[in-house]
Formats: structure tokens, sequence, C-alpha cells
């Protein structure tokens, strides 16, 4: 009785919120008929797909997508008209509300209620009317809010039929289906958790650069308008809607050919530029100026009409712009020679800027999609008093590494431009690059975005995606939280994995799939393969910190990886090899090759590194050459692919010299002496006041879990912990210690390397049994060479003695004190020598 229960809750809760998030509204196309169904394809017939020429450009390109998508399902590729005459029934009707005279029609008619879509953002419903025309029996009505609304509405139907997203960018292949009917229920959709969603192309020059200059797109010498109408729709069937497109010099400016432009409009994508490229443009491609006259303090005059030549020619479409000033190719801003000269500056630049855009776009600033975009240094200077005009979106950045660095407080939340957030997925900088494989795990994107949603950051989502390929999990994942954010949760993010694995590769095999991909993100959690080396680039090379124990433990676990991914791999259908290497074979199977090159490297066992090294190149040639026929040639390169920007990528792989400096870290191996705990296996807990702790499935070293406190917006509690009274208000975990001996001990908290929700330290309390609890407080120190370390190894660490006298019940206990401390293991060592009993905790 309870299961029916909560089947009967999911179910009402899919229909009533977001019924797109929800696994069971992708089976509301079938392939045998019920009763009241739509026939969109029979074995004798297949509906025509109807739009108006009147609608917008997207309604159009969106229909033809349909008949193509409907085709590579069944076959049969449904007519495409623009007009009613001359139809045999039934029809798909496409339009967008106010702009479709069919779909304004069928309102005046009585036949559609678009009461809950007038005036909502990118929304749109999915209905079967009967007799909507005299001519037509039966037709799906697929009406959107505005142009996006419309295309959304399209790709849904898509998605249901069995079409991925990445049919063509991973080339997965549907299942194949003689016959499609849609249930007859109405489905509303949308609006959008964050308003403005998308990605950005960057660091291109290894993979998808290449790949159009020498095989997608070689007469425009690199990406131009074939590679970017592919991106476009893309983003459509993702459900995002914004575009920073690829600025390295290697890739000419998008602006450069005005068809680039006009083609996000035709798509109904918004423009945008990163955070080094104010005003739409690409300061490394269009500055033809010498770079040190890119000075608003000096030149002014040439900066501002700079900008202004852009403003004219662009404002007439769909842009978000973004504010400020940066040097040349995300540099410092040049002229200003403190910070507070810096500030006062950009504080001009913001009101000139605005000026411009009022002037060329006909409407009050406030008006007009703007963002700001506090990366590196600049976020120094909004913290030190940066105005930032109120209707302009302040965009918080990550670390480079996944971690957000800022979150608005209360009272920042009101104002009226809100925020938003630019993460990264690939990065090209310090302390070190990863611009190759894409190892970011799932669990750590939902708790970062979730946590910066529910502190404000609800306007303007980026990530950067580097190449594209191969970050199609993640990029994913981020599109489908921005567009629903309550789709995953903390109880089922984890099953985010299998539900992509099940619609790319079926049923049958999803589980494996998913389980062998969490197991991927989790050992390349603890390091990634792009980090291969323990020291910093330009430095001289040492051994790594890992034991012989956690060597060979390693380099177990990536070779039965290896083994699995080809076991899998082998019943795996024909049509469905090509996706599955990408996605899934390549990945794994070169982190894998990776590490035992470096790591049997390390040990002195040449044959085995080499046999690896040798492996990895093949697996990548065969990318380069003969995947999908040869589609795919020149994307593929293993890190580092050059020598360029050496100063922050790791170094070509070569046996290492015996003679190589041991790092004192690893000179004794605690290993026997000490017992460690994962978090998530604590003895009980108690909620909090305000907040409870909870377990982050599939995050962490042990890729079992972590915990943290919830919700994320929970206040600090400014407590004394001394009182016991005041202690109960905090959460907390206690874990029994009854198996350790008497005596005195280190205790030693590893944390994720997260940044505090407010203030410069991550807080939480650590008691023993009933002794007044010690607060411990982890020092961000943002930059520094021990967060350098943090985020490479993704793992700080909080040490503390503890005295256990061996009498009655020992308890560790672990107080909440603020939300944005993930903790992620308990590792518990003697002092002094002694033997500890196993604590088989």
């Amino acid at each position: 009785m309870q299961l029916s229960v909560r089947i009967f809750l999911r179910l009402l809760f899919c229909y009533i919120v977001f019924i797109s998030s929800c696994v069971v509204a992708k089976d509301w196309v079938d392939s045998k008929k019920t009763h009241g169904d739509f026939p969109l394809v029979t074995q004798d017939h297949v509906a025509t797909v109807v739009y108006s020429v009147e609608d917008f450009r997207v309604a159009g390109i969106a229909a033809q997508d349909l008949a193509n998508d409907i085709e590579r399902v069944t076959g049969k590729k449904p007519a495409v008209k623009r007009t009613l005459e001359n139809l045999d029934n039934p029809v798909v009707i496409i339009g967008t509300l106010g702009k479709s005279p069919l779909i304004q029609q069928l309102i005046d008619a009585g036949k559609l209620e678009v009461n809950e879509l007038q005036g909502q953002w990118e929304s749109f419903l999915i209905q079967v009317i009967k007799n909507p025309f005299p001519s037509v029996d039966t037709a799906l009505v697929i009406l959107g809010s505005d142009r996006r609304g419309t295309a959304y509405g399209v790709y849904e139907l898509s998605q249901a039929i069995g079409v991925s997203p990445w049919y063509w960018w991973a080339d997965v292949t549907p299942q194949k289906k003689s016959s499609l009917y849609v249930d007859n229920k109405i489905r509303r959709f949308g609006p959008p958790s964050v308003k403005y969603r998308g990605i950005f192309i960057n660091d291109e020059g290894w993979g998808i650069h290449q790949w159009a200059a020498k095989t997608f797109e070689p007469e425009n010498g690199g990406i131009g308008p074939k590679t970017y109408q592919k991106i476009f729709e893309l983003l459509l069937r993702l459900q995002a809607n914004t575009l920073w497109p690829a600025m390295h010099p290697v890739s000419k400016p998008f602006n450069v050919n005005p068809q680039n432009a006009q083609l996000a409009d035709d798509y109904g994508i918004v423009m945008g530029s990163s955070h080094a490229e104010p005003m739409l443009r690409n300061n490394v491609g269009e500055w033809k100026l010498p770079h040190d006259q890119y000075n608003y303090l000096s030149h002014r005059q040439q900066v501002h009409q700079y900008w202004e030549e852009r403003i004219k020619t662009n404002s007439q479409y769909e842009n978000i712009y973004t504010l400020g000033m940066r040097g040349i190719h995300d540099s410092f801003m040049q002229g200003p020679t403190n910070d507070a000269e810096r500030i006062q500056l950009l504080h001009t630049i913001f009101s000139d800027q605005r000026e411009l855009l009022a002037r060329y776009n006909q409407s009050a600033p406030e008006k007009i999609p703007q963002m700001f975009c506090a990366y590196k240094e600049v976020l120094g200077l909004y913290r030190q008093g940066l105005i930032v005009p109120d209707d302009v979106t302040i965009v918080w950045p990550d670390d480079n590494f996944g971690y957000l660095r800022n979150f608005a407080n209360a009272g920042e939340r009101n104002r009226k431009g809100g925020f938003g957030v630019y993460y990264h997925v690939s990065y090209l900088g310090a302390p070190m690059a990863y611009l190759w494989l894409n190892t970011t795990p799932p669990a750590l994107i939902w708790e970062e975005m979730k946590k910066s949603y529910e502190m404000g950051a609800d306007r303007i989502w980026i990530v950067n995606v580097g190449d594209l390929k191969p970050a199609e999990i993640a990029t994913e994942l981020f599109m489908q939280m921005a567009w629903n954010i309550n789709r995953w949760d903390v109880h089922n993010q984890k099953q985010y994995l299998q539900e992509w694995a099940t619609r790319e590769f079926g049923s049958t095999h999803a589980k494996e799939i998913a389980t062998l991909m969490q197991d991927y993100y989790q050992l390349n959690y603890q390091r990634k393969p792009e980090h291969l080396q323990w020291w910093l680039p330009r430095q001289s090379p040492v051994r790594s910190n890992l034991s012989q124990v956690d060597v060979t433990k390693r380099l177990n676990a990536f070779r039965q990886l290896h083994t699995r991914s080809e076991y899998i791999s082998k019943k795996i259908s024909s049509s469905r090899q090509a996706a599955f290497f990408q996605l899934v074979s390549y990945p794994v199977q070169a982190a894998a090759l990776a590490n035992i090159r470096f790591l049997e490297g390390e040990q002195g066992n040449s044959k085995a590194a080499y046999a690896a090294n040798k492996q990895l190149h093949a697996h990548t040639e065969y990318w380069n050459s003969t995947l999908s026929a040869g589609k795919w040639k020149h994307f593929m390169a293993v890190e580092p692919a050059d020598a360029q920007w050496d100063k922050y990528r790791i170094s070509p792989w070569k046996m290492p010299s015996v003679n190589l400096r041991q790092q004192s870290s690893v000179l004794t191996d605690l290993t026997k002496k000490t017992i460690r705990i994962d978090v998530e296996n604590f003895t009980d807990q108690e909620a909090g006041s305000t907040a409870h702790w909870a377990i982050i499935d599939g995050l962490g070293h042990s890729g079992v879990g972590s915990v943290t406190v919830l919700p994320f917006n929970s206040p600090s509690l400014k407590l004394n912990i001394q009182d016991e009274t005041q202690l109960k208000r905090a959460p907390r975990l206690s874990y029994s210690l009854n198996r350790i001996g008497a005596g005195d001990y280190q205790v030693c908290m590893t944390l994720l390397p997260t940044h505090p929700l407010s203030g410069s330290t991550l807080d939480f309390a650590l008691g023993l049994n009933a002794n007044p609890p010690l607060k411990m407080s982890l020092i961000i120190n943002d930059g520094s060479a021990e967060w350098a370390q943090g985020v490479l190894s993704n793992k700080r660490e909080l040490c503390t003695p503890i005295k256990i006298d061996g009498r009655g019940e020992n308890k560790l206990h672990i107080y909440g004190l603020s939300a944005g401390v993930i903790l992620d293991s308990i590792e518990i060592t003697p002092s002094q020598e002694k033997t500890l009993v196993e604590a088989g905790l």
C-alpha cells in the first residue's frame, strides 16, 4: 500500500510540476495505440506537419527537424506544409502564440485555451484536438508562448519519440519503430527555472577548431556558419537559449561573418560574449590597434567607437551584453594602477556602455539584457565596493575547477538584475589545465548548481564546455537543471546517469553503463587525467604522493574499469557502437590508460607503461580516422596536444627518471595505523533547528557519498558551541569509536574544496562524547598554494588532537554550523606508535 501511495504521489508531482522533468513523462509516445491517442505514424500513414509562413523562422526550422526525426525513427518522412490546403488527416500543427494565424484560428474557435501561456517566458503546451478545422479530423498542436517555446515543444516531441539531443553530435541512433502514437493528455511545460541558459565554446584550438577547419568546414578555415548551425540546433534540443561563441586566436570572430548572427537569430539563440569581451566584441580578433591602446584611460575615444560599431550592427538581434572591461584575452584591465582607480573607471565604463545600448536599442537601459561577470580579479573589485547597476545581472564565477566562488547574501538578492553563474567543465589556466576528457562528477555539478540557485542565481547560467565533446554528459545535466531546478534533488540526482544511459543505449544495459560511468567519475575525481603529475608546470618533476598501497589500488581499479568497458561494448548493438565509443569507451579507456602509463612508469615498469601509452594513442587514432566513417577526424587530441600555453598544462608523458625526488608525504605509510571512516556511515544523526545533514550520493573520493548541510540557503548559526542548549540548534552526526583503544590521537577531516556561502572560512564543530566541542575552520585562502593543491586533488584537510580514555561508549560528533561545508572522510591516527583494533567502520 505504501509503495502504491509513493507511485501515485510521484505521478501527481510529474503532472503538476514540470512534466518534462520526470522519467514517466517520456512514456507519452508509444508504438502501440490506446483509445484517443493521436496517430503520428501508423503502418500505412504519417501525419503531415504544418506551420505558418508568418511565424518565426525557428518554427519552420523545428518543423523540418521534426519531420527528419520521425523519419530517423520510423523510416517514414512526413510532408511539411505551410498551409491547410489539400491536407490529409491527421496533422501536427506547430505555432507561436500571437504569431501564427493557424493557432489564432484555433483560439478564436474555442479549440485552444491559452491563458496559462499568455506572457510566459519560453513555455509551451502539447495537446490533441479533435476537429480543429473543417477538413481535419484530429490534430496534435504544439504551441509556444514565444519563438523558443515553440521550438522547445517540437524538440520535446522529438525526444519523446526516441531521438536524443545528441543524435548528431554523438551519433546516437534511435530505436526503430514502425508506429508512433501520442496520448491525448494536455502537457504544459515551462517557464524555465533559469531565464538564460547556455554554453561557452572555449580553448577550442585542439579539438572543435581543428575538426571544423580540416574536416567539417574547411571552406571557412574553422568554426563558422556550418558548425554554428549544428550548435544552435543542439542548444534548442537541450532547451538552452544562449551562446558565448569561440574566441581564441585560432578562431575567426563570430561577427566577422554576418551570416553567423543572422543564423543565431533564425534559431532564436541569444548571443552573448565572455567575461573578457564586453559589448559583443572579440578583442583577440577584432581589436586592430596595439594591445596597450585597449585602455579606457588613455584611448577612451577609440575604445568607445570600437564598442559603438558592434552595437550598430547587432542591436537588431536578441543579445545579452557583457559590461565592464578587462584586458585583451582575459588579462588585467589596462590603465588604472590600483583597485580604487579600477573601480572608479569601471563606474565610468558602465555609464558609457549603457548610454550606447540605450541609443541603438531605442529602449531604456534597464530593459536591455546585460550582465557583469565577476571573474578572477574583478570579483575582488566587487567585494571592495564596485557598484553594478541594479538591473544588470551579476554573474558569479566558479574557481575554474567546479566550485562556486561567491554567493549573494539576503540583501543582494533583492536587486532587480539578479544573479547568474559562469561554470567550468573544461579549463585552460593555473594551476593546471584540463582540456581533454570530461571528468567533473554529475553529483558535483548538481550540488554546486543547486546551491547557487537556492542562493539566488537564477537569471543566467553559462557553462564553459571547451570543445563541447567529450563534455556531453556534463553539458546536458547543467541544462536540465537550468530548465527545471526541481528535476534532480539530493535523493534522486544519482539516477541521472541511468536515465541518460537508458535514452542513449536502451534499458537493458543502462544500469551497468551508469555504474561504470559513476566509477569513472569517482576515480578521476581523486585526480584528473590531465593532472597526472604531482608538480606544477615548469617546476622540477617529483614523484606522486601516493603510497604503494594507493598505487596498487588505483591501478587495479582502472584496469577493472577498462575491462568492464570492453565487456559492455560487446553487448551494445552495432548501430550504437559509434555513440558508445564517444560517450563511454573512449573517455573510460583513455583515462584508464593514462593512469596505467603514469603509475606503471613511476614504478619503473616500462613495458606496461609503454604498452598503455601505445594503446592510448591507438584509441585516439581510431577516433580521428575510422570513427563514424571519418566524421570526427582531427577532433580528439591527448593532452597536451602541443607546447602552447605550457605554463598551464601537463608535461608530455615520458618514462620518469628513477632518480625523481620522493615527496615527504609518502615516506611514512600510515595505512596500517590509520582508521578511515566514510562520513556517510554515521551511527546516528539529529537535525538542527533550521537544517540537517544529508548524504550526497556519488560525490567524494570513495564514490559512495559525502555529507553536507541542507537546505543550502540555511542561515549560518551564530552560537556559543560551549553552551549545550545552543549547540542543540546545530545538526549533528555521530560516529561510534568503541573499538578504538585508549590514547592520544589525531583526527583529520577531509573536506571537498568548496567555498563558503559568506566569509572566508568553512566552519563546523567536532566533539568527543559529552566534552565541549571544538570549532573547526578551514581558511580557503583562494589562489594560494594550498588552494591549488586542494582543487587538483579535490580535497582539503583539517586536523586536531583528541584523547580517548577508553571508558564507556565513545562517540565522535560533528556539528553543522553553516551550509557550504562538504565532508568526505574522517581519519583517526594514533599520535604515538601503537596497534589499533580494526574498527570495522
